[in-house]
């Protein structure tokens, strides 16, 4: 066959990098995860907001991130509280995941209550659609490699305000997150954009956050929509430009 025949064709396109970025606290190593090597100074911030092990990004008293053979090491210096939370937490640690339960070791730790929320949003439906619609402009990994998920923070009017992707959607969430913090900017007063499963993880990081929204493009877990309810997170999923699916909180959705 020719190249230009049915099935023949070549084309070169680009792979997301995966690569272990090691994170390290207060000289101890406390996890590796593998993650996509940019945007990694958001992604340690969020990733340290999530884990629990700061409340804010200004108790990060520096961070140095370096190239290491196979990888990316990543150094924090924390508050002795954030010590010592990671240490203990190192302690326990028997395998490593971006699935959120590195190192707890009962199912009542994994369920432990949530926050109720605090923040509230009032948006349309129309607002949803526009930040579903205009997504993919912003997806320049994901549209190069067609291997990455987003994570996007929108206004209540649904203009997107900031994106960061990673082949892992909880990286890509971490990412977003550190990214609001690192630029002082309120999780509280829109809400996110996840192309991605919704997962039990991503509705806690999600609430933590203090972010009162959360819209999925694909279905959540049962135990996502369960978190979600008992939070009081407006949760919204199998998401498109012309419907989507309302889990919980549809008082939030005004027209």
């Amino acid at each position: 066959m020719g190249l230009g025949e049915p099935g023949t064709s070549e084309t070169v396109r680009p792979l997301a990098i995966e690569a272990p970025i090691a994170i390290e606290v207060g000289g101890i190593g406390y996890a590796v995860m593998m993650a996509t090597p940019v945007d990694l100074e958001d992604y340690v911030v969020g990733f340290a907001l999530s884990e629990g092990l700061i409340a804010h990004q200004d108790e990060i008293s520096n961070m140095v991130i370096s190239p290491i053979e196979g990888g990316f090491l990543a150094r924090l210096g924390l508050p002795p509280e954030g010590v010592r939370k990671a240490v203990a937490r190192a302690r326990k640690r028997v395998g490593e995941s971006s699935c959120g339960l590195c190192g707890i070791e009962s199912i009542a730790e994994v369920l432990r209550p949530l926050p109720r929320l605090s923040a509230t949003i009032a948006t349309t439906r129309s607002a949803i659609a526009r930040a579903l619609s205009n997504l993919p402009t912003h997806q320049l990994l994901g549209s190069e490699t067609g291997g990455a998920h987003a994570a996007a923070f929108c206004t209540p009017a649904g203009e997107i305000l900031m994106v960061r992707e990673d082949v892992g959607r909880h990286n890509a969430l971490d990412k977003l997150l550190g990214a609001l913090a690192r630029s002082n900017t309120s999780p509280s007063n829109g809400f996110i954009l996840l192309t991605a499963r919704c997962s039990y993880e991503l509705v806690e990081k999600t609430v933590r956050a203090g972010c009162p929204m959360l819209v999925t493009i694909s279905a959540p877990t049962s135990l996502a929509a369960e978190r979600a309810r008992a939070s009081g997170l407006t949760l919204v999923a199998l998401a498109r430009p012309d419907a989507a699916l309302v889990v919980h909180g549809a008082e939030a959705i005004t027209g």
